[in-house]
């Protein structure tokens, strides 16, 4: 909701508040709840959260076969869009997780596999993803490495997934329509559909 609000509204600034704005946020999160920051991590990238069920704020327990979160790209002329898998965690991490993620990003023919975690990465997991190679965008002509490890605190900082540029927009989530100052109908339109 806080980028359809950016999107719609471009000039406002917008404050979510009890949304973690630092790693000792996070990690309380976490400890709190972990599929409710397993999905505010996922927001950070932009990333649509995979399972649990429609309407309810819990997570899918299970195997999810290390993908916690999607995202669709369009990157060549096909129109067919590409996966970047994205997998959360919030506790202990080793190499093991890479080499996981790296095995269902070709299982499940993904582009690019990104690894989320609140902990600093070691340098085998740093090795492992750079083991994994690169993913070759045609359209752009680019290579991209396959496997990226991204902290909590390279996102909050500002760091993004190192992707193609798609110009795509609702491949991943419905664009919101921009609305200009004064524009009382569609405000009313935004939040009377909460």
């Amino acid at each position: 909701m806080k980028y359809r609000l950016k999107e719609m509204f471009p000039e406002e600034s917008f404050t979510v508040i009890g949304e973690p704005t630092s790693v000792s946020g996070a990690r309380q999160l976490a400890l709190d709840d972990r599929y409710q920051f397993q999905w505010w991590a996922l927001s950070l990238v932009r990333a649509r959260p995979l399972g649990g069920e429609t309407g309810s704020k819990k997570g899918k327990k299970g195997a999810d076969r290390g993908v916690d979160g999607l995202i669709n790209f369009i990157d060549d002329t096909t129109a067919q869009p590409k996966k970047i898998l994205v997998q959360v965690k919030s506790g202990k991490v080793s190499s093991k997780e890479i080499r996981d993620l790296a095995g269902t990003l070709e299982h499940e023919k993904g582009a690019i596999g990104v690894f989320i975690t609140l902990e600093e990465p070691s340098q085998p997991m740093v090795q492992a993803a750079t083991a994994a190679g690169f993913y070759h965008s045609p359209g752009w002509n680019q290579n991209y490495p396959k496997i990226q490890i991204l902290t909590i605190q390279e996102l909050l900082d500002g760091a993004k997934i190192n992707m193609p540029a798609h110009n795509q927009p609702g491949i991943t989530f419905k664009q919101a329509e921009r609305v200009k100052n004064g524009d009382s109908a569609a405000q009313k339109q935004l939040f009377n559909e909460q």
